[in-house]
């Protein structure tokens, strides 16, 4: 089977190699013409306009590693030789913390690097894969039609690019991410609309990365994100002695504009106590790098269980992308590969209409449920900044929530919540599945949790206003 995909982010080109793997012709089109560096120059030396985040943090959670595992070893060996990060995130935990060592921490084993380097790498074994043809430098215009397979639905058969040229192939699949033009591109074809639930999350990052002098990386001595009343921090581990520092806020919070300034930013890290030590190392950007106007979207592409194009599915963020905090986007989109991988294989593109139609329910029935997830614990989680900006008390009794709240509390002092809320951290299990645990639901009050008189950590709002002013 010919395929083309369109877009060679992270996901496209796992999914590149995951098909190239079995047996199939793949193409896949970049619109960004630098081809990937040396791992080692690619920090400063890649320029990657088609993706926003690109020198934000980003972490790859222990989902994401266990799947390349196994379906891709060939890729965290070379990440491993290029100086990902390779570590237990539980065992990285000071022992009185986490109990000692315990029969399946093993699962918690992450590999993880800044984005540049990892996907530097990404692309090099991508095109190294036999199958695999990597083309940079053409953007695609709009997509190529022939007969359709179903009365009044564009059938795709290829892409044309900005030049004029035509790539023919069995299935296009799009790849290009958060900013995909496919609902544009059937629309204009003559497709009907795609349904779409669209809305800003509403936070903004200010993030710097640092490198140590003997490639150590800092202690953790708490989870890798930490909530701190109306803010969070992110202390994310990266690729050869570097990691990223960042702090979250709503978009809307004008008190926390001053920490664009290296030195105010440094004054409000200082006084989170699990964040601190982290910025005790060599800043190895030019300042604090700020993104905002970060969408929460999902599309559907056959509402109705009707398809409105057949011959393109759509993979990773081009079909839903969520605030990026939780860093879920890479592992959602590797497991979204894998099941393409497979439909593909067991359904093959004789039928285009019914491809299309299975490929969205099985989008619906395994992947939606990490969607809706994700945005109900930040939809809480912005309501509960707004409160805290305010003076007043957040509370909620949706019962997600509260398994997360007291996975906060708990972490810190008690050993199996520390590992459930890894579980639900890493991308391991569903908050769901977690709630029809009985052995989970005997612990929780699901009418809140009390913090017993515990003193809350890091500073008052007052206090980090203050610092940031």
């Amino acid at each position: 089977m010919k395929i083309v995909i369109v877009g060679a982010g992270m996901i496209g080109l796992c999914t590149s190699m995951l098909l190239a793997d079995d047996g199939h012709e793949v193409v896949v089109l970049e619109r960004d013409p630098a081809p990937p560096p040396d791992p080692a120059q690619s920090w400063g030396s890649w320029e990657r306009k088609g993706v926003n985040q690109f020198r934000l943090a980003h972490f790859f959670l222990s989902r994401f590693r266990a799947v390349a595992d196994h379906e891709l070893p060939r890729l965290t060996e070379a990440l491993t030789v290029a100086g990902a990060s390779r570590y237990n995130a539980v065992s990285n935990i000071p022992a009185e913390m986490k109990g000692g060592v315990r029969p399946g921490d093993d699962r918690f084993e992450v590999i993880t690097g800044r984005r540049a380097v990892v996907e530097s790498v990404t692309g090099r074994v991508t095109e190294e894969t036999p199958g695999v043809t990597v083309r940079r430098g053409g953007a695609v215009k709009g997509l190529v039609t022939g007969a359709p397979a179903s009365s009044a639905v564009p059938h795709a058969t290829g892409v044309e690019l900005e030049g004029g040229e035509r790539i023919e192939a069995d299935v296009v699949i799009d790849a290009t991410g958060r900013r995909s033009p496919l609902p544009r591109w059937i629309a204009e074809a003559g497709g009907a609309a795609v349904a779409e639930e669209l809305d800003d999350s509403g936070f903004i990052y200010y993030g710097r990365h640092f490198r140590s002098g003997d490639g150590s990386l800092p202690v953790m001595i708490g989870p890798l994100k930490q909530d701190y009343g109306s803010i969070s921090a992110l202390t994310l581990p990266a690729d050869n002695g570097t990691w990223s520092v960042t702090i979250i806020g709503s978009a809307q919070d004008r008190a926390l504009r001053g920490l664009t300034d290296p030195k105010r930013w440094e004054a409000a890290v200082g006084l989170l106590p699990l964040a601190a030590h982290w910025i005790d190392g060599e800043p190895i950007d030019d300042g604090v790098t700020v993104m905002a106007k970060i969408e929460d979207r999902i599309r559907d592409f056959a509402p109705g269980g009707k398809p409105v194009v057949t011959g393109v599915l759509a993979v990773g963020d081009s079909w839903s992308c969520t605030n990026p905090s939780l860093g879920r986007g890479a592992s959602i989109g590797l497991m979204h590969g894998v099941a393409l991988r497979d439909l593909l294989r067991d359904e093959g593109a004789a039928d285009p209409r019914k491809l299309t139609a299975i490929w969205s329910e099985l989008t619906r029935a395994a992947m939606e449920p990490w969607y809706r997830a994700t945005l109900n614990y930040d939809r809480h989680r912005l309501a509960e900044t707004h409160a805290l900006i305010e003076g007043a008390e957040f509370s909620s009794k949706d019962p997600e929530w509260v398994l997360t709240k007291t996975l906060e509390a708990r972490s810190l002092d008690d050993p199996d919540w520390l590992r459930l809320g890894m579980d639900l951290a890493m991308l391991l299990r569903r908050a769901g599945e977690v709630l029809d645990d009985q052995a989970v639901q005997a612990r929780l009050d699901l009418d809140g949790w009390s913090s017993e008189d515990r003193p809350p950590l890091g500073p008052s709002r007052a206090e980090l206003v203050s610092a940031i002013a």
